[in-house]
């Protein structure tokens, strides 16, 4: 590891002392960027017109009796979510952030489960919420943040936001005044579940605040830069790194009107950061290469200019923005940080945006660690690590095997208080202060965090090497012809010994592209893709080889991080 000091940080002990020292410090300045129609302008929100709304929404909140109560807030990544998650957690109750993506049913269990008194939600999801009315006792308040009026018995956002500004200005100060208890459960947060059914897991102030200031130590983060918002703003990798630490920072956020207008919103915005996951990052890697291909040449005058720039880099001199100046005006002309998480990313694409003279960061973080466990920084950084541990917490593989590997287990204040209503769950990760991941992974001599895979989806064959499915699925992912694979382990009558096998769906759209003077039968498909997995093979260790694999027409159902839902696909 790098002796390289760590960024200085300012004390917060809860998010309601970071967003008042925030505003004191940022106060004219632009928190936010909104957009009052789709398709329309960015407008700024201040910080202290953040401030004053959060202490208008949570009097009026604590009007209506909900002190002390959970609220759900559900809807997509905008400046009405963000104002509801501070509101809740600074003076008013526990926040439960839920998935908008989530079937009716589930929504449904997740509010009994959470036993909420008061739902905030965004007007795309009226008439699901409208159907839990008669079903869900614990809700006594539905709150749209779209609705001009009061109606029905659905209170107004709008509304109640202009009652709380009004008993403020007439000397109402209990929110304002609240005290913040830093140790309680002010955050119940319902994990993914790519391998099992969700936990629901209990945060507090002191968990997510001492995350905050060990990750903003690991990576510069300017209150010049402006954060575009594209993951599901409910999971803690996109509220914690993409929401909290910028307004911690003094920074500004930009919501983007969804993954289609991504680019768009970037130029819009002019945003510096992004956070996003790996699939985003590598589909616009692909992308990249892609147009290149379509023409005459291009390719080898972006690899020869690569090149150059490489070697000039390694002297100092950066031309990057001025080399691939056509990569950086369609990606807004401002971005300069690229952060992945929620998976490993492959090397490839972080060095090869790094190359393009964009620098790209990878972490490594759960649900349960409020999240970050593990930071690539931007002084000191290996692509196919997740990163260094925070300087708050303590990282330790437990029982590893003769390749170092074994399974991480974390140590430090961000770590979560426990499985909300489920002991069981809780002990068996838990122990003695130590909260085992349930990943498989190693550290380097420089202290630098490896995963090489969930433990649950290792595959052992019967001489005991372990093989792990995101590995190869990584390699697998670099073809042009594939679109996604899941790698898993299937017993083989030939050899009695568990074997490589692989789910693949196909890239179509690139498959008649390179081949539109063939009829492209599922055999010639195959016979493709046949081709394709030998080349890989030669890469691999022969226990490692793939030696069946399935075609599947649809993309695998994932969870709103974008990672497969492995549990739900049936191994065929």
């Amino acid at each position: 590891m790098k002796d390289i000091p760590l960024y200085e940080v300012r004390p917060i002990r809860s998010l309601k002392d970071m967003l008042n020292s925030s505003t004191e410090l940022y106060s004219s300045k632009a928190a936010f960027l909104v957009k009052d129609k789709p398709g329309g302008s960015y407008l700024p929100v201040t910080y202290k017109k953040f401030k004053d709304d959060v202490d208008a929404l949570g009097t009026a909140l604590l009007s209506l009796g909900l002190k002390g109560e959970r609220i759900i807030v559900i809807g997509e990544g905008r400046y009405e979510w963000a104002m509801s998650y501070l509101t809740v957690v600074n003076g008013v109750g526990v926040i439960v952030p839920l998935d908008r993506e989530l079937p009716q049913n589930e929504i449904e269990n997740l509010i009994r489960r959470s036993k909420a008194s008061a739902i905030i939600y965004s007007g795309h999801l009226k008439e699901n919420i409208l159907n839990f009315i008669p079903t869900v006792d614990s809700i006594k308040h539905f709150i749209h943040m779209d609705a001009a009026e009061d109606s029905n018995g659905i209170l107004s956002f709008r509304q109640l936001l202009s009652k709380g500004y009004q008993l403020v200005s007439s000397g109402e100060r209990s929110f304002i005044d609240a005290d913040i208890d830093v140790e309680a459960m002010s955050m119940l947060l319902f994990t993914s579940g790519t391998t099992e059914l969700s936990k629901a897991v209990m945060l507090s102030h002191r968990n997510i605040c001492s995350n905050l200031m060990s990750m903003s130590s690991m990576l510069y983060i300017a209150s010049s830069d402006i954060f575009l918002s594209v993951l599901p703003i409910h999971h803690t990798y996109e509220c914690t790194c993409g929401l909290l630490c910028p307004i911690y920072r003094g920074a500004t956020v930009a919501y983007s009107e969804g993954l289609r207008h991504i680019l768009q919103n970037m130029q819009e915005s002019k945003a510096t950061i992004m956070l996003a996951v790996p699939l985003i990052y590598e589909a616009m890697y692909k992308r990249i290469w892609d147009q290149a291909s379509k023409k005459p040449g291009m390719i080898r005058k972006l690899r020869l200019a690569l090149k150059a720039s490489n070697a000039l880099r390694s002297v100092k001199i950066d031309l990057t923005k001025k080399l691939f100046a056509p990569i950086h005006q369609n990606l807004g002309g401002s971005m300069r940080l690229f952060i992945s998480g929620a998976a490993g990313i492959d090397p490839e694409v972080a060095k090869g945006f790094r190359s393009f003279g964009i620098h790209f960061v990878q972490g490594y973080g759960l649900t349960e660690c409020s999240p970050i466990v593990a930071l690539n920084r931007d002084v000191d950084f290996k692509d196919n690590a997740a990163g260094l541990p925070l300087p708050n917490l303590e990282v330790r593989i437990d029982h590893p095997g003769n390749d170092g590997v074994g399974e991480i287990a974390v140590k430090g204040p961000s770590v979560m208080m426990g499985y909300y209503e489920n002991p069981e769950a809780t002990q068996k990760v838990l122990k003695d202060g130590w909260f085992y991941t349930g990943d498989a992974g190693y550290m380097d001599d420089s202290k630098f965090v490896y995963i090489t895979g969930r433990k649950k989806n290792v595959i052992v064959t019967k001489n005991g090497k372990n093989i792990y499915p995101e590995e190869i699925e990584t390699i697998l992912n670099r073809s042009v012809y594939i679109k996604e694979s899941l790698v898993y382990g299937k017993e083989d009558e030939e050899s009695a010994d568990v074997v490589v096998s692989a789910i693949i769906v196909p890239d179509y759209e690139k498959l008649q592209e390179d081949y539109k003077d063939t009829e492209l039968t599922s055999e010639k498909i195959r016979g493709i893709l046949q081709e394709e997995i030998k080349l890989f093979n030669k890469s691999l260790v022969i226990y490692k080889h793939i030696k069946y694999f399935h075609l599947k027409d649809d993309e695998f159902e994932k969870t709103t991080t974008k990672k497969i839902k492995r549990y739900l696909e049936k191994k065929v």
